[in-house]
């Protein structure tokens, strides 16, 4: 009775089988989670923004953007870093701020330091969402057409020109007539170009973390026009030592005519090099811009996207669920892995790009006060590029905070408060000390 009964329920169990696989009954679908977060339900940019976000249109896009005012902000809550209150210090700088997020982050990398600085400056701070990141709408730049635009080719929403025009016009939405820019990992590249698009609008920059390659070799102008002029002065001697001996005048013009060959050479290997790097790059992108691009970007944040997060740290127990939630929350935006995909495919034609020099040869060109921040933990940016890169940047300052990793004001916000109020102070004021001593 009992093998009869189990025979029964074989059969039934293959029946039921059967009529899945032959459509009669489909099989309940596994959920798609990425990040923790369920990919089907997906929602609109406005249905996820907290009360204090605000949303505007800049050349077609939606932008979401978060503004402090140190006159309005309210008492701080418990996971916001505290400042001193005192009015000389808060009113002395005057100076608006722009904050400038990096990769895979948002307006949320600064919700513990936004309050603290609009009290350190006496002024507004305001972070964006570049394209791509946290709660900025997604667009698709191949119909994407800005409104008025009388552009024949409207500019990439991804691209890093468009960060710097998008805070230029954040710049004039704080009517100010010069801010502080703050900009961490990949928003130093925004912040840099910024300033060179428009120097007369910066007072000053904060870069956190960034991941600007200082050059191997420092420039020495002065040597250089030693070598020149000894340079010029051989070549003379030698023409006047080639017009009495002829024999010397025939090998100096096959070297000339070597040199001219190689030089010939050398700058068609470039060109082919150049050729096939763009080639590749353009390849590249264009796969990124696939569906099977979409898929791969899924499968990558999917698979390493935590990983990241806790790799940026330097101690990974402080990335409670309440902060990865956060840092996370872009990923439940409609759109956002097309989104990333156009945002990396950018990326790689901003760096094929020859119509502007190389961001690192032009570092000397800065002349506005400069702050570098960096971890001495940082894995993802290390301290010593920073202390090169300092090295490169005239009369800039390198402030290393220690038992950190690539996200101070995340990991050491207080810490990393104090240390751009006293660059702030150092820069454009006395301090509160001496300002005390004036008053008495």
């Amino acid at each position: 009775m009992f093998l009869s009964s189990l025979g029964e329920q074989n059969s039934y169990c293959c029946t039921r089988e059967k009529k899945q696989l032959l459509g009669g009954v489909k099989p309940k679908q596994k959920k798609q989670r990425i990040t923790g977060i369920d990919q089907d339900e997906l929602q609109d940019p406005k249905l996820l923004a907290d009360p204090e976000g605000c949303f505007c249109k800049f050349k077609g896009v939606q932008i979401h953007y978060k503004i402090y005012d140190a006159e309005s902000l309210a008492p701080n809550s418990s996971k916001e870093v505290t400042t001193p209150q005192d009015s000389d210090t808060t009113k002395s700088l005057g100076f608006p701020m722009i904050l400038l997020h990096g990769f895979m982050a948002s307006t949320f990398s600064w919700h513990r330091v936004m309050k603290p600085l609009a009290q350190v400056t006496g002024s507004k701070v305001l972070a964006f969402d570049r394209p791509a990141f946290g709660l900025t709408s997604w667009v698709d730049p191949t119909n994407h057409s800005p409104t008025g635009s009388g552009d024949a080719r409207p500019l990439n929403p991804y691209s890093i020109m468009f960060s710097v025009l998008a805070s230029r016009y954040f710049i004039d939405v704080l009517a100010a007539e010069k801010v502080i820019l703050v900009g961490h990992s990949a928003g130093s590249l925004v912040a840099v170009d910024t300033y060179f698009e428009a120097p007369e609008r910066v007072a000053a920059m904060v870069l956190v973390a960034p991941p600007i390659l200082a050059p191997l070799l420092k420039q020495d102008f002065s040597k250089d026009n030693q070598r020149g002029k000894n340079n010029k002065k051989q070549e003379e001697h030698s023409n006047s030592d080639s017009h009495r001996n002829p024999i010397l005048r025939i090998l100096s013009m096959l070297s000339k005519l070597t040199k001219h060959i190689a030089q010939a050479i050398m700058n068609i290997l470039k060109g082919m090099g150049d050729m096939i790097n763009y080639v590749y790059k353009k390849a590249l992108s264009a796969l990124l811009r696939s569906a099977i691009g979409v898929m791969l970007v899924r499968m990558i944040v999917a698979r390493f996207g935590k990983a990241l997060f806790r790799h940026a740290w330097y101690d990974s127990n402080q990335l409670t669920d309440h902060v990865l939630q956060g840092y996370t929350k872009s990923q439940k935006v409609k759109g956002w892995d097309k989104a990333l995909a156009e945002f990396t495919a950018a990326m790689l034609a901003d760096s094929s790009s020859q119509s502007k020099p190389q961001l690192s040869k032009r570092l000397s060109e800065i002349s506005c006060p400069v702050l570098i921040v960096t971890g001495d933990s940082d894995r993802l940016a290390p301290s010593w590029n920073s202390r090169r890169l300092s090295q490169f940047i005239p009369g800039s300052r390198l402030e290393v905070i220690k038992n950190c990793g690539h996200l101070p004001p995340e990991e050491t916000a207080e810490e990393f408060v104090s240390v751009v109020e006293k660059f702030l102070q150092r820069t454009f004021g006395a301090s509160q000390e001496q300002r005390l001593q004036v008053v008495t």
